[in-house]
């Protein structure tokens, strides 16, 4: 009796070590680039993905996403969204310093002096801006085999929980909302949904506290979801809809497509 205890506990230990490991941290750096500016940076943005492929290979991080933005609450103040993904909390705070940055580009592009992977740098630095940056923890998601490809759609919906109501709007999104994605979903009216919780910054004067992510394959199936309405609910799922909505201030939601990816 005493062993099969212990294999039990075990059991349980090795079944939290694995949620761990599956838990996903993200950065997302909002960017800002003069107009006169844009073409050069999107050769650049085409450039970094080779060196975070690079990343990806040495295992420093699980993904990196590069998106551009076709809406928002002020046009003005960012053009693309990049999303870096890991799947430690530390690796995330730590990130990729510009030195390891430096030294993945050289290994993908060996034909480049150390003089011109430098150069390359300053003036990538020069023509942007990153006037946020936030770091996030998956909280949960829904069960689907989307495919992150260029061209796929993603609104990046800014909540701020209402004064109080944190742990209420936690729980909103995990009962209430998470069956009705997963139901779009299977329904093909949707590809992937993620709720994520910030990690930084924090305290009551922050912009948002969570995020959702919402993805499409392309724009049919989005144009798709938004027409659909779901004429099945209960009056008690209503209200339970309408109760998780109260709890949350929908900040901005940002509409982007992805351009670059790395998986």
């Amino acid at each position: 009796m005493k062993k099969l205890s212990m294999l039990l506990l075990c059991g349980l230990l090795w079944t939290g070590v694995l949620n761990a490991q599956q838990t996903q941290y993200m950065v997302f750096e909002f960017i800002k680039v003069e107009k006169d500016q844009l073409f050069d940076y999107i050769e650049f943005k085409d450039l970094m993905e080779k060196v975070y492929r690079q990343a990806l290979t040495d295992k420093r991080i699980k993904g990196w996403d590069f998106w551009s933005l076709q809406n928002g609450g002020d046009e003005a103040d960012f053009q693309y969204i990049m999303v870096t993904t890991y799947d430690d909390p530390v690796k995330m705070m730590n990130g990729l310093d510009e030195e390891s940055l430096m030294e993945y580009t050289k290994i993908a592009y060996p034909h480049l002096s150390a003089g011109q992977v430098l150069t390359l740098f300053e003036q990538s630095l020069a023509m942007r801006d990153m006037p946020m940056r936030l770091y996030m923890r998956e909280v949960v998601s829904t069960e689907d085999n989307f495919q992150f490809k260029p061209g796929a759609l993603a609104s990046f919906d800014l909540m701020k929980a209402g004064e109080g109501k944190f742990d209420e709007y936690e729980q909103a999104e995990s009962d209430v909302f998470r069956p009705i994605h997963q139901k779009r979903i299977e329904q093909g009216l949707m590809g992937h949904w993620s709720f994520l919780r910030t990690a930084l910054p924090q305290g009551s004067e922050a912009k948002s506290t969570h995020l959702t992510m919402n993805m499409y394959k392309d724009y049919v199936q989005f144009f798709n979801a938004q027409a659909y309405e779901d004429l099945s609910q209960t009056a008690a799922q209503r209200e339970a809809v309408n109760e998780g909505l109260n709890s949350r201030d929908q900040k901005w939601v940002y509409l982007a497509t992805l351009e670059n990816v790395v998986r």
